[in-house]
């Protein structure tokens, strides 16, 4: 088992334990203790904090992602100077966004006219960026040095286990809205500590050198070059996936912020191999390009096209099969404000296939962004956004928070037939199969059976009555097809090894 599976399974745990952490606090404890205004403030701080923090790096996370390695191969740590220069950028953007929020705080104020409770807390936003900000440019030199498993440990779960705190103190009254909105505001400074520890016990990472070296002398160009136009895809590709939230805060509101909220998390929990593929994969993808291993970067594409396929449609016929279980448990938690919670039914499940189409593409867009070619990733990444913020902004107008799914499911469809199709005719890379074509279909088959079993009325038990059936059945299809070698072997040796020795005992 190669160094991407074996972090990729590592990571997934512990991006799953995070999930599952954040589930509880998302679809319990938040319905539970706070409102939907409530909750969508604080979907509203996340999803500024992020764009605002990967807007304040100014790209220089891509610089680290591709020209670390080449700094401590001809530097060595104790010589190399990049993190100093990138922090020193990071502080002038995060210092650059100050300056225009100041100047501009009266229309940002007047452009929350729907959404008061944010103008109130708008300023919270600054702390919680610049603490995000700092962890973002620590994890990049960490997924350098390979220790992605540790950097998703800390953002995926650490960060639930600490809002879950924050949540549960709320709940029992020692915190009051606005000590909740501060603490939240410095949630990433515990990680972020973590991260600096970690990193400073590392004989690869060093923050010693001021003093400009020969490489940086010789790449300026370049790395300035690579910086503003995969800064720009990158910033671009964030905007596209979190202006639905900025427009349904400022047209729709807190509340339905908060309903949209708990709908992108439900789908994103689809995103848990992709995101720990995506660590891992970025500096394998960067050294294979440098050392010109054509042959593993077709291995590595058609490995993730297999898995994240595979491990997506499990997730989307769970989450399918379960979606009116979900509805009828938030409606009966939050009774306090009458339910209200039916709208995620059509909401999930768009956006849920949406998700499923963009696993089923694997790692395109690391592929492209590690290559020569990257300048393409910003061309496409500008697609995207010059696509989804005019259709987000016409749909919900006229078909409110559904019409969002659907804008979300269109942009992913051509964002990826794109890339798709470059890496096609420019690399002949196509990493699909008849196995994938035939694991595809029988596996919608097999949902829309268990779909139509009859319900019973404990929620509870309808869950585990089809997520079993349907398990099974996927596990069936899974060993006999064959799509992903390494993924059947891997929950073979969990059923055989782990499963059956335990009941045995």
């Amino acid at each position: 088992m190669g160094i991407i599976q074996k972090q990729g399974i590592k990571s997934s745990i512990f991006i799953m334990i995070g999930f599952v952490i954040g589930a509880v606090n998302l679809l319990v404890l938040f319905p539970l203790f706070f409102s939907k205004n409530d909750q969508g403030l604080v979907r509203a701080m996340i999803d500024i904090g992020a764009t605002l923090s990967v807007f304040c790096t100014l790209g220089t996370l891509p610089v680290v992602y591709k020209f670390f390695p080449f700094y401590n191969h001809y530097l060595g740590p104790k010589k190399n100077e990049l993190p100093f220069l990138t922090l020193i950028i990071n502080l002038i953007g995060f210092g650059l966004l100050m300056w225009i929020g100041w100047e501009n705080k009266d229309f940002i104020i007047r452009k929350l006219g729907k959404s008061p409770s944010l103008a109130t807390y708008f300023n919270y936003v600054y702390p919680y960026t610049f603490f995000l900000l700092i962890f973002y440019w620590l994890e990049a030199f960490a997924w350098g040095l390979q220790k992605g498993v540790f950097t998703n440990f800390l953002r995926e779960t650490a960060i639930r286990i600490l809002t879950t705190i924050l949540i549960l103190g709320f709940g029992l009254k020692w915190l009051n809205l606005d000590q909740f909105i501060l603490l939240f505001s410095g949630i990433y400074v515990i990680p972020t500590l973590l991260l600096i520890y970690n990193l400073s016990q590392s004989q690869e990472w060093s923050f010693r050198s001021f003093k400009i070296s020969s490489v940086t002398k010789r790449l300026k160009w370049k790395m300035l070059n690579f910086a503003l136009f995969v800064f720009a895809g990158q910033f671009f590709n964030l905007l596209a996936r979190t202006n639905d939230t900025f427009m349904i805060v400022g047209l729709r509101g807190l509340s339905d912020a908060g309903i949209f909220a708990i709908a992108t998390y439900v789908a994103a929990i689809m995103e848990i191999p992709q995101r720990s593929l995506t660590s891992i994969s970025i500096p394998v993808l960067a050294k294979s390009w440098k050392d010109k291993d054509f042959a593993n970067i077709k291995h590595v594409y058609h490995k993730s096209v297999s898995n994240l396929l595979a491990v997506g449609l499990l997730l989307f016929g769970l989450i399918w099969l379960n979606i009116e279980n979900l509805v009828a448990f938030l409606n009966w938690i939050s009774h306090k404000e009458g339910g209200g919670y039916d709208a995620l039914v059509p909401l999930i499940f768009i956006m849920g296939l949406a998700k499923l189409i963009d696993l089923a593409t694997g790692v395109n867009g690391q592929i492209i962004g590690t290559s020569n070619y990257w300048k393409f990733d910003f061309f496409t990444n500008l697609f995207y956004i010059v696509l989804s913020i005019p259709l987000n902004f016409y749909l919900i107008n006229h078909y409110q928070l559904i019409g969002l799914a659907y804008s979300n499911l269109a942009a992913l469809i051509l964002y990826n037939s794109v890339r798709f199709l470059f890496l096609y005719k420019k690399f002949n890379l196509q990493p699909y199969t008849l196995q994938h074509g035939l694991f595809l279909l029988l596996s919608i088959g097999w949902m829309f059976l268990v779909y139509k079993i009859p319900s019973v009325s404990n929620f509870l038990l309808n869950i585990f009555i089809k997520s079993s059936i349907y398990g099974l059945g996927f596990y069936g299809l899974l060993t006999k097809i064959n799509p992903a070698p390494e993924l059947k072997e891997l929950v073979q040796d969990v059923v055989k090894n782990k499963l059956l020795g335990f009941l045995r005992r």
